[in-house]
């Protein structure tokens, strides 16, 4: 039967209000952290803190030249010199439009699609995820091959209520046109004021549908939990992003204490903040290491397991496939390599590098890579993935009739002891 630390529970729930207070409550499951350790966590936190520090656009790219030659992961800039840059737009920098060109420009010839200049609507964005809030209508969204599609439907949101289901293809939202969209300018059309309506089409299978969405403001919650027969707990963990997911994942696992075996599904889930990583697969392990990091001088960073962390003891079986990736990833290399948990389902996306969040005059911002993941065994996952234990697909026919046959191969193994 599963222990639940109560003083987990108690500081959980009154102190995940700012971010300080979550990190204040992760470093206390982590006493054997030493202070070095403890730093460089802390440092890898994405804190929703906006500059608002106003400079002219060319001090902006200056500024953020340095702070990418001092902090990325590749000290060689993938064979560039830093000077080089500040020669090439010396006195051509005028507008907010320029140094945002220039500075993306400059990060694409990194060839890391993980690190990218935040425009001031960006950053907002981001930050507003990262704090639990959003105005729309309760999706997720996800652009592969050049199509953006609908990654997951939050429950209980218009969305879900509209009857929009992960997989959709977006067409187009009001007379917006999605296609050779990007990511952003989707986002930037589906939110808008409460109170708000938009038009959504979507094409399912080969269905087109449009739905007509009043925008909500929405708190994000990444975590869904119910109790499925021969008392086997489920958990959906959609998210990492969120800064209050430990505090919903902790209310999840009280609420399934009494189970014999439990289901975590992280399919879908992209990631997120990396503290949120290391502190849920500590809720699974009493021992043995989460992950390494290697950072930019060249250190490897270790995290691990505080065995007065970990509040669930019973047979585990995690659901992925391949869009679960980044912190996800995270979780899934500490329990598959300390043998805690049996994967079902596909590879992994294999995104195993680190960004760092650095807020930036004029309330913009970077997401820098500033270092890469390790698992415990030593695997280096990036643009591998992890292969799950059993490789059972979702077919065609399964999504269209709504069987799940990932979750009912997890079911089965639990129910007959794994």
């Amino acid at each position: 039967m599963a222990k639940i630390n109560k003083r987990h529970i108690q500081i959980l729930k009154h102190g995940v209000i700012y971010f300080a207070a979550f990190l204040t409550l992760f470093l206390i499951g982590y006493r054997n952290f030493t202070i070095s350790e403890k730093e460089y966590i802390e440092s890898l936190s994405a804190k929703s803190i906006i500059n608002t520090e106003v400079v002219a656009p060319d001090v902006l790219y200056i500024k953020t030249l340095d702070l990418i030659k001092k902090n990325y992961f590749d000290k060689t800039l993938n064979g560039q010199s830093i000077s080089e840059w500040k020669n090439r737009y010396r006195a051509k920098i005028k507008t907010e439009d320029d140094a945002h060109i220039a500075l993306n420009t400059m990060l694409a010839s990194l060839d890391d699609p993980y690190s990218r200049f935040l425009s001031k609507n960006e950053f907002r964005v981001q930050t507003e995820n990262i704090d639990s809030k959003a105005k729309g209508i309760g999706i997720n969204i996800a652009s592969y091959s050049g199509k953006i599609y609908i990654a997951n439907v939050l429950k209980g949101t218009p969305a879900d209520f509209a009857g929009l289901k992960r997989g959709d293809l977006i067409l187009k939202i009001d007379d917006f046109n999605i296609k050779g969209k990007s990511l952003f300018q989707a986002i930037q059309h589906l939110k808008g004021p409460v109170g708000t309506s938009i038009e959504i089409t979507v094409l399912r299978g080969e269905k087109e549908l449009t739905k007509k969405i009043k925008r909500e403001e929405i708190n994000i919650n990444n975590v869904e939990y119910k109790k499925l027969d021969k008392n086997i707990g489920y958990i959906r963990l959609s998210s990492f992003i969120s800064k209050d997911t430990p505090k919903h994942l902790i209310s999840a696992l009280d609420e399934l204490k009494d189970t014999e075996g439990l289901i975590l599904d992280i399919r879908g889930n992209k990631g997120g903040l990396f503290q949120n990583a290391i502190f849920s697969a500590n809720l699974f392990l009493t021992n043995g290491f989460i992950v390494h990091v290697l950072d930019n001088k060249g250190n490897l960073n270790s995290y691990s397991a505080d065995k007065d962390a970990c509040v669930y003891f019973e047979p585990l079986v995690i659901l992925a496939d391949n869009e679960s990736a980044s912190a996800a990833e995270i979780l899934l290399g500490a329990l598959k390599d300390n043998k805690r948990a049996k994967i079902v389902g596909t590879k992994t996306f294999g995104k195993g590098l680190v960004q760092k969040v650095y807020p930036l005059p004029n309330e913009t911002g970077i997401n820098l890579t500033v270092g890469r993941y390790i698992t415990p065994l030593g695997k280096s996952i990036n643009k591998k993935g992890i292969k799950p234990d059993f490789e059972v697909y979702l077919t065609k026919e399964d999504l269209e009739q709504g069987i799940d046959s990932q979750l009912i191969f997890a079911s089965n193994l639990l129910q007959n002891g794994i």
